[in-house]
């Protein structure tokens, strides 16, 4: 099973979560589970989880190369690319490196055999064995690359899991492509919020997104300090059950502020976590 935790916005605790229900299953199932961090501009569950990254391979995009000397400026090239990373002005042929997606067409499609691809290093997957015996793998996008969605598609082709192990996705947060492709096969969508106005509104996001892969979907209230009527009408609206409300707690925050997980800073969390992950599979 694949389950993705994401949230509409940065800073609502998902990762957290994340890293907490990974705890949990350690400790109530065999195998543990395969986490992937897979907020590559900026992964953060191995201050939660630290794993010992014994392994690391290197992620590259094909990028374009226009030989001069065979080239015709015949336009072929800037015609099938949909990301207008070529454009054909008079006799030069210009190539934009951060806007190709390295899917090939401009060298398929040349009839003078004009265009070469070489490899542009774009980040970097690592992986190892974290706390609780944990199977955890991340990507890392260089400084400066714009490309996140290529190092998250081979990150999950890397990092595959065992017979019967349970897949943990802690996504980028939002809701654009890199969320989209971390979120394209999974089996169910942890969206974790917060009862604010803007906890709300990028909640709607996140669950059009969910409806649109069609990916069944519930709900974490963190920070939860009371009744907030409008994110409890909502999720009844939309048919997304309330799984888990994580108290807004002093003792939380400075817990998490360390870099400990729910269940170091209350055990109850983890059969909580558990019945959770339960409730899910049923």
């Amino acid at each position: 099973m694949k389950i993705a935790i994401a949230s509409g916005k940065g800073g609502t605790g998902k990762t957290t979560v994340a890293a907490s229900l990974a705890i949990s299953l350690a400790a109530n199932q065999s195998p543990p589970p395969l986490f992937l961090d897979c907020d590559v501009e900026a992964p953060n569950a191995h201050l939660f989880l630290h794993p010992a990254l014994t392994e690391q391979r290197e992620v590259g995009l094909p990028i374009p190369v226009v030989d001069e000397a065979k080239c015709t400026h015949c336009g072929k090239c800037a015609e099938v690319c949909q990301y207008h990373a070529i454009a054909v002005l008079g006799k030069k042929t210009l190539v934009f490196p951060e806007l190709c997606h390295g899917c090939g067409s401009c060298t398929a499609m040349c009839p003078e055999s004009a265009i070469s691809e070489v490899p542009e290093r774009l980040g970097v997957l690592e992986r190892g064995a974290a706390m609780a015996n944990i199977a955890f793998a991340r990507g890392v996008l260089d400084v400066g690359q714009p490309m996140a969605v290529p190092i998250i598609r081979q990150l999950k082709k890397w990092a595959q899991p065992a017979l019967g192990q349970v897949t943990l996705y802690d996504s980028p947060p939002g809701t654009s492509c890199p969320v989209v492709e971390t979120l394209r096969d999974s089996d169910y969508l942890l969206l974790v919020t917060e009862p604010t106005p803007f906890g709300l509104h990028d909640l709607r996001l996140a669950a059009h997104v969910a409806g649109e892969l069609g990916l069944p979907a519930g709900v974490i209230i963190n920070r939860d300090n009371g009744p907030y009527p409008p994110l409890d009408e909502f999720c009844a609206q939309q048919g997304l059950p309330v799984l888990l409300r994580i108290p807004f707690e002093r003792a939380i925050a400075e817990g998490v502020a360390q870099g400990k997980t729910l269940v170091d800073i209350h055990p109850e969390f983890s059969t909580a976590l558990w019945n959770m992950f339960r409730q899910i599979t049923e």
